[in-house]
């Protein structure tokens, strides 16, 4: 089993800044991937960014305003909003797909961190 657990949500005011955390952690030989969704009022999953062994993308919606990074073997990654708008508000959750030390790859995802961009 691996468990995915994020941090750093918080209200925000407009045009502020936020970074968020995810960590995974259990029986992970290799994590394959990591990545961040988020559920708005209006879409129940969007795409906000990815970074997997072969390259890193983002949704349409952010140009340039986020950047996700991660540690050297993607167990830690982490989701720098800068300039966020009011819709932006939405639960951001962690996706990590990993594989085991018998090398079965599933998907896994954290119970989610809640952003509110609110003056």
């Amino acid at each position: 089993q691996v468990q995915v657990t994020e941090s750093g949500g918080e209200l925000v005011q407009p045009g502020g800044s936020l970074r968020l955390s995810c960590e995974a952690s259990g029986d992970i030989f290799t994590v394959n991937a990591m990545g961040w969704y988020r559920r708005t009022r209006e879409k129940e999953r969007e795409f906000v960014a990815q970074i997997s062994k072969i390259g890193r993308n983002y949704g349409d919606f952010v140009k340039g305003r986020f950047t996700m990074s991660v540690d050297n073997d993607m167990t830690t990654g982490y989701l720098q909003m800068n300039d966020l708008e009011p819709e932006d508000t939405a639960v951001y959750y962690c996706h990590v797909n990993s594989a085991d030390h018998k090398l079965d790859s599933r998907n896994y995802w954290g119970q989610g961190t809640e952003v509110t961009v609110s003056s």
